[in-house]
């Protein structure tokens, strides 16, 4: 009788707490948490530091002072990751420079849905990144001000603190810097960062939040902060198949062992117990057969989405050339604009495949409205030019394996974070 390694703990320990509270976390004879510890410690993808602050309507500015009052909205926070995104937990980008509290993602939160930052005053973030369209835009180019088209899909705005370099083309080092550019970008917001300081300036609950969380007030670097402590609480929950992979790799590991459960119930009682409540978990958020098919493809040598599509996040956070668009007379060549590289021409940021299904059109031009097309994409394997990556080749997969990639990736689909979209300061 095999017993279960430290190895299986760890990856089946995240499992069997989906049936206490649903967010990947269980006490197990550890001590009760104090009240600086609630304070401090915080798994993402709940609405704890998303709801906004308590009541409803406009934001006044009495409320703001009282929120800013609570010095437990000033503790720097310590945020876990949801199961499935979990697995990145070492990967987290950006949190030494620019901590987190609830003060500044609550101050990020407004901002972000706040169309005052633009230069008439319609467009905010979430016009391209919209929570009710997948935080992208279910358009084929961003729309900015004036309802002037950009040259490119809008990408998404979740799941970015396992992500550094931001845009397509990664030309914004930091989510910090990504988060300021479309405020001054012509086409979208359509401002100059003066005026948008200028304009938060003016507005009496927004002075009052940043020059109590920041040392120096309103300016845009703290915009961008602000925007970007926000931005990194947005992230996808469970999928099916976050809850499904544990209870595979126990069948796979433990086979022999599990195909007498009556006999193991004497044997080895503990690792039942962990196998039980992985296959409960799993039948709660069941996946289907096409999917694990789509699984076994997705991660194998025939479909080979894994040279690109790896980690917590599916997305190696590279650049390639896919071929898309390269048939143009004039194409956009990507990463090559920013680095001035050849071999970059044409090459795009690996967007991540978590709740792809929420997100269409897909590509940097928007060019493929559904998942089938882009499966079809890469079946084929691609546009020829001179710069295809190299892991782009055809697959000559069958009508069926096509429809089971597709089903994989929509096993990928978890909850978003709940999000207060309509309080903002008066």
């Amino acid at each position: 009788m095999r017993r279960i390694t430290l190895t299986h703990m760890m990856v089946l320990g995240v499992t069997l707490v989906t049936g206490c509270n649903g967010s990947g976390a269980k006490d197990q004879g550890t001590a009760t948490p104090t009240d600086s510890e609630k304070a401090t410690k915080v798994e993402l993808g709940t609405a704890e530091l998303t709801s906004g602050i308590p009541g409803s309507g406009p934001l006044k500015v009495e409320e703001i002072q009282a929120w800013l009052a609570d010095a437990a909205n000033h503790r720097e926070l310590e945020v876990t990751l949801p199961l499935g995104l979990s697995a990145g937990q070492g990967s987290i980008k950006g949190l030494e420079e620019n901590p987190l509290t609830r003060a500044k993602v609550e101050l990020g939160r407004q901002l972000y849905f706040d169309g005052r930052l633009s230069a008439d005053g319609t467009v905010s973030c979430a016009h391209c990144h919209h929570p009710d369209e997948g935080y992208a835009r279910q358009t084929q180019f961003g729309v900015g001000i004036n309802e002037q088209e950009g040259g490119r899909n809008s990408p998404v705005s979740y799941n970015r603190i396992l992500s550094d370099a931001q845009f397509w083309d990664g030309r914004a080092a930091t989510l910090e810097e990504q988060a300021v550019g479309p405020i001054a970008n012509p086409i979208e917001m359509g401002n100059t960062h003066e005026k948008a300081v200028e304009t938060l300036k003016g507005i009496d609950g927004y002075r009052l939040q940043f020059e109590k969380i920041f040392d120096d007030g309103v300016n845009i670097d703290n915009v961008g902060k602000a925007l970007a402590a926000f931005e990194r609480t947005i992230v996808t929950g469970p999928s099916p198949y976050d809850y499904y992979e544990p209870l595979r790799q126990m069948r796979e590991d433990f086979a022999e062992d599990l195909e007498d459960l009556e006999a193991l119930k004497e044997e080895d009682p503990e690792l039942l117990e962990q196998y039980q409540a992985a296959l409960k978990a799993s039948e709660a958020h069941p996946i289907s057969e096409s999917a694990i098919r789509g699984r076994e493809l997705f991660f194998g040598n025939r479909g080979q989405c894994t040279a690109c599509h790896v980690g917590a996040n599916f997305t190696d956070e590279k650049y390639h050339n896919l071929g898309v668009g390269m048939d143009a007379a004039e194409p956009d060549l990507g990463r090559h604009d920013h680095t001035k590289d050849d071999a970059q021409k044409g090459a795009f940021k690996t967007p991540t495949v978590r709740n792809v299904e929420l997100t269409a059109p897909y590509m940097h031009d928007g060019s493929q409205k559904t998942l089938e097309e882009v499966v079809e994409w890469y079946n084929k394997g691609g546009h020829p030019n001179p710069n295809l990556s190299k892991d782009v080749k055809k697959l000559d997969l069958s009508d069926q394996d096509k429809q089971d990639l597709v089903e994989f990736m929509k096993a990928l689909t978890g909850e978003f974070t709940p999000v207060e979209q309509e309080r903002l300061p008066e």
